[in-house]
């Protein structure tokens, strides 16, 4: 028995070596898959990591924080909490972000604490066994401590000064101090934190007598916390330590879903490639296979001996995939972390993060998908008689009678997954596992399609290319067994182009509209700050009744805006005075806006938008819960408007509500709408140039912020520009693979065809004719295909990760290149094995006759 299984072994070693071009791009294909989807966890990851890492660093050992609604605490509540409670593990702490000309384009964190209450939390603040003497923050004005890598990044050292943007003002900093923590993870937590004693922090911010957050420690159980709620003021809540970074976590999930989604089609073209691979050394050996049938070597012997070839191809893809995976997760990482900064929270990347699970999820993938696609050539070679197997009729009359039972079971699989689909969830893991049914039936009746397409056009290329026309188009259906794979590697890779790319052009076009719409104002100012996407800091009052007075401007509004995180639950608070031209901002879905913006304007309820009444359930007459200073409120829903902003979603009031309910008369940022005739960018140059030395505002015009704006979803979708790249450089290979599989498999014909005087040069071109109806057919079917599939992601998938509705919009460019990318991509696939063909001598083609 041992000695059957080596003669097969050493068979299967032999025929993979002879083979090397099929064997070379059948590992390329798993690698490259395996790449895509380990680069993509890896790079989400990181990310992930970098962000919690970094998170734990700052809320150290509490268990247990104390937050408002409203945005701050009021400082006074921790001697409260310490004298009139007896709570011992108190910290005051105070947040907010920086940055850098030292470190261009990357977020600081500032953390004011106070050092004699940190013992129980950061032990990295409180020194003592460190040696870290926290108490020349107290004793030095605005004196920083910073953790030595970013001191190292920064290229400070202490004793030197950083110079740092904090709210729009410029200031240096003096470095007192460097933390120098023995454990990587505390390390890697500190490489974007700037410590500080909690009242230079609270200057630096100007959030004088207010708090961030207040840390505690509570551990004897739940009475201790029922206590300590009792003794909280209406105006905050208390909360588990974690929660907040859960939360926020939680925001990109939507993201991380999509991304992951996308990068398993790169492992789904790679299973096309492994399908085609074993289908053609199936069929290129079916005489040996017959012959070994013959001699009695089982059937159960004849899979073992394919699915182990299989297995030797995808543990060398896995392998080689696994390298090519953390190269690509580094230009990745950037991407998904820019992302993240533009569009949610700030966020720093020190180094991938490899989880042992993320790693063995690649390799299972890997393996099993491989498994997977040579499962079914496999089963048969082994199913089919000794006198059969040898037979190469019998495998295409095979392959012509299940192209009408594939179309069945495609056709089956797609009502399926527009069942699911209709089911009323918000679950993206449902929506993924519909679209991916609906793409493996559309993939199912790609053989029907392509025979009916070559029938259609086999008459066009009959008048264009004569004999050799006619040999092209019915070489298709001949080869079905080796073209329908081919072709339908490519329909999907193409259709699923053509789906992403009327997603993203219906999505800019949607925003370009809603931008149109919203941004009613001439000029807009605000602070620098972390993110390209969301206005933050509070513009100085005297700058704000400077600019709203400058001649040239006849009317303002203000927007004050910050991110509220109550329990698992996060959104946008925003609160709005509106000049007359700017209630015009608004499309409502419900509510009439007359009767909608008159209520807003007097302060008798809010307005949310279309993402946070969908996540939420709430409609027009329905009641919003918030945390005011004076303590828990509900004010009814107005309306329900589009908004692109955020996919958190935002509740909208009025000024004079919110200066109702909230101690806080900031202003966030401000549109100013100037007198007929005046000139935008003129206006700007004359604000900027009255801002103090020292200070920083960015004043844009309606123009320049529009084009910023569109710029912030044009980086968005980079990483998905890159992924659809690398599947279609996927599907690619398996087209060449495919292709060259066909036309070596045909030497024999071809080699007679040029014994009996077909030229080098007819061959050639009746290899690449062949090829450019393969790529038309799938071309051509690619188009309708692409349209279902972004009808289900503009639809269904967008709807239920953003909550966003998007006009659809179909443009003549986007069907046009995928076409072309389709007939190119088969063009050029096909020039290798036309050129090889056209130089081999027909006595070679024909030596064993």
């Amino acid at each position: 028995m041992r000695h059957e299984v080596n003669l097969l072994s050493r068979s299967s070693v032999r025929y993979l070596l002879k083979h090397r071009l099929q064997l070379i791009l059948s590992v390329l294909g798993v690698s490259l898959g395996v790449a895509v989807v380990l680069s993509i966890d890896l790079a989400i990851q990181s990310a992930q990591a970098g962000f919690r890492v970094s998170a734990e660093s700052v809320s150290g050992r509490a268990t247990h924080v104390i937050v408002s609604d409203g945005g701050y605490v009021d400082e006074s509540l921790v001697a409260s909490l310490r004298i009139d409670y007896d709570l011992a593990a108190v910290a005051p702490v105070v947040e907010g972000f920086a940055s850098s000309p030292s470190i261009p384009g990357r977020a600081i964190r500032i953390l004011g604490v106070d050092p004699f209450l940190e013992g129980p939390f950061r032990p990295y603040v409180a020194g003592g066994a460190s040696g870290l003497d926290v108490s020349r923050i107290l004793t030095t004005r605005m004196g920083v401590i910073l953790g030595e890598r970013l001191a190292g990044t920064a290229g400070v050292a202490e004793g030197d000064t950083l110079s740092v943007l904090i709210e729009g003002e410029s200031w240096d900093l003096p470095v007192v101090a460097l933390i120098k923590p023995t454990d990587e993870l505390t390390r890697s937590g500190l490489s974007d934190v700037i410590l500080m004693d909690i009242s230079g922090a609270q200057e630096v911010l100007r959030v004088s007598g207010k708090l961030s957050r207040i840390d505690l420690r509570i551990e004897d159980g739940v009475n201790s916390l029922a206590e300590v709620r009792e003794a909280l003021p209406a105006s905050v809540s208390l909360q588990r330590a974690g929660t907040r970074t859960d939360t926020m976590s939680g925001m990109i999930a939507a993201f991380d879903v999509n991304l992951t989604a996308l990068s398993l089609l790169a492992l789904v073209y790679g299973m096309f490639l492994i399908y085609n691979s074993v289908t053609f050394s199936v069929v290129q050996r079916r005489g040996i296979l017959g012959r070994l049938r013959a001699l009695g070597v089982t059937r159960r012997e004849i899979l073992r001996m394919i699915l182990v070839e299989a297995l030797w191809i995808g543990s060398a893809g896995v392998v080689i995939g696994l390298t090519l995976g953390f190269f690509l997760a580094q230009g990745l990482v950037g991407m998904v972390t820019a992302t993240i900064n533009d569009l949610y929270f700030s966020v720093a990347v020190e180094r991938l993060e490899v989880e042992p699970l993320i790693l063995i999820k690649s390799v299972l993938l890997g393996l099993g998908a491989t498994l997977l696609a040579a499962l079914p050539p496999a089963l048969e070679a082994s199913g089919a008689n000794p006198r059969v197997a040898a037979l190469r009729s019998e495998v295409e009359a095979r392959a012509r009678v299940l192209v009408p039972v594939a179309a069945g079971i495609g056709a089956v699989l797609c009502v399926i997954g527009a069942a699911v689909l209709l089911i009323p969830t918000q679950s993206l893991s449902v929506s993924f596992t519909a679209l991916f049914l609906v793409i493996t039936g559309l993939a199912l009746l790609t053989p029907a399609g392509t025979l009916m397409i070559t029938r259609a056009v086999g008459p066009v290329f009959r008048m264009l290319g004569g004999t050799l026309g006619v040999m092209a188009f019915r070489g298709v259906g001949t080869s079905l067994s080796r073209t329908a794979p081919a072709v339908a590697a490519l329909v999907v890779a193409v259709s699923v182009t053509v789906g992403l790319g009327v997603m993203i052009q219906s999505f800019r076009s949607t925003l370009s509209q809603w931008l149109d719409g919203t941004l009613q104002a001439d000029i807009y100012v605000s602070l620098p700050g972390p993110s390209a996407s969301r206005a933050t800091g509070t513009l100085w009052p005297d700058l704000v009744e400077d600019f709203v007075s400058h001649p040239e401007v006849a009317g303002h509004s203000t927007y004050r805006g910050f991110d509220l995180i109550r329990g698992e639950d996060a959104f946008r608070l925003v609160a709005l005075e509106l000049d007359p031209r700017g209630e015009r901002s608004f499309d409502f879905i419900e509510g009439r806006a007359e009767d909608v913006m008159a209520g807003f304007r007097i302060g008798s309820g809010v307005i949310v938008s279309e993402p946070y009444a969908y996540r939420r359930g709430v409609g027009v007459g329905d009641m919003v819960e918030l945390t005011a200073t004076s303590g828990v409120v509900e004010v009814p829903v107005l309306g329900v408007f589009y908004d692109y902003g955020s996919e958190q979603g935002a509740v909208m009031m009025g000024r004079a509500l919110y200066d109702r309910y909230f101690d806080d008369p900031g202003i966030t940022s401000l549109g100013l709408f100037l007198a007929d005739g005046a000139d935008s960018d003129a206006v700007v140059e004359d604000l900027l140039a009255g801002v103090d030395d020292g200070r920083a505002v960015i004043a844009r015009t309606n123009d320049n912020l529009r084009s910023a704006s569109l710029e912030v979803f044009d980086r968005t979708f980079r990483v998905t520009a890159v992924l659809r790249l690398l599947a279609f450089i996927v599907a690619f290979v398996g087209v060449l693979s495919a292709l060259a599989a066909l036309q070596l498999e045909r030497a024999r014909e071809l080699g007679l065809l040029r014994a009996i005087g077909l030229t080098p040069g007819q061959l050639g071109r009746l290899v690449v004719t062949q090829t450019t109806m393969i790529g038309l057919a799938a071309g051509v079917l690619a188009v309708p295909m692409g349209l279902i599939l972004s009808v289900v992601m503009i639809y269904v998938v967008n709807k239920r990760s953003f909550g966003w509705t998007l006009n659809m919009e179909i443009g003549p460019e986007v069907l046009g290149q995928a076409v072309a990318l389709a007939v190119i991509g088969a063009l050029l696939a096909g020039l290798y094995p036309a050129w090889r063909m056209s130089k081999t001598s027909p006595a070679l083609a024909l030596r064993g006759e």
